[in-house]
């Protein structure tokens, strides 16, 4: 098997992998991305024979110094005080893409939970109906709109962070 070959041999086996873990780590879809390119850019150095049958930890081990790397070198040194310049609301381009690719995955993790929970949630968010008018028009209790909303908002949020 020639380099060319080896290599994206590996590309198509682990690039999902790597990103999966790189963004496990790093918490911003596009620093992920930036690790797992500079891990195989790194593996277009080595010798196939050097890497044989090591492959997979030698990745995976690049991807993780790499992705701490950008940890350091991108995480802003917090000043000892904010002056009134310096404090904004507004997400950063970075932000604003992950909160975008969350968004773009709420109604898989919607359609995950129960007709009740779906129901409740969507009349809440979307339609911004109070309790008292979403058990008015599902026939609940307002408690028990209360609850479907509270355990479906927590399964949510533990699916979006085991992402």
């Amino acid at each position: 098997m020639d380099k060319e070959t080896w290599i994206l041999s590996l590309v198509r086996r682990y690039e999902r992998p790597l990103c999966s873990y790189a963004y496990g780590l790093l918490r911003n879809l596009e620093w992920a991305r930036d690790a797992v390119q500079d891990s195989f850019l790194r593996l277009c150095g080595q010798k196939p024979a050097k890497l044989k049958g090591r492959e997979a930890p030698w990745l995976f081990r690049v991807c993780r110094n790499r992705s701490l790397d950008i940890l350091r070198k991108e995480k802003p040194s917090e000043p000892l005080s904010e002056s009134p310049e310096t404090v904004t609301d507004d997400p950063t381009p970075d932000q604003q893409t992950e909160q975008n690719d969350l968004i773009a995955l709420l109604p898989r993790f919607l359609a995950k939970l129960s007709k009740n929970q779906q129901e409740v949630i969507r009349l809440k968010f979307q339609q911004q109906l109070s309790y008292r008018e979403i058990a008015q028009c599902t026939q609940l209790s307002e408690s028990n709109v209360g609850y479907l909303l509270h355990t479906g908002l927590k399964t949510l949020r533990e699916q979006m962070i085991n992402l």
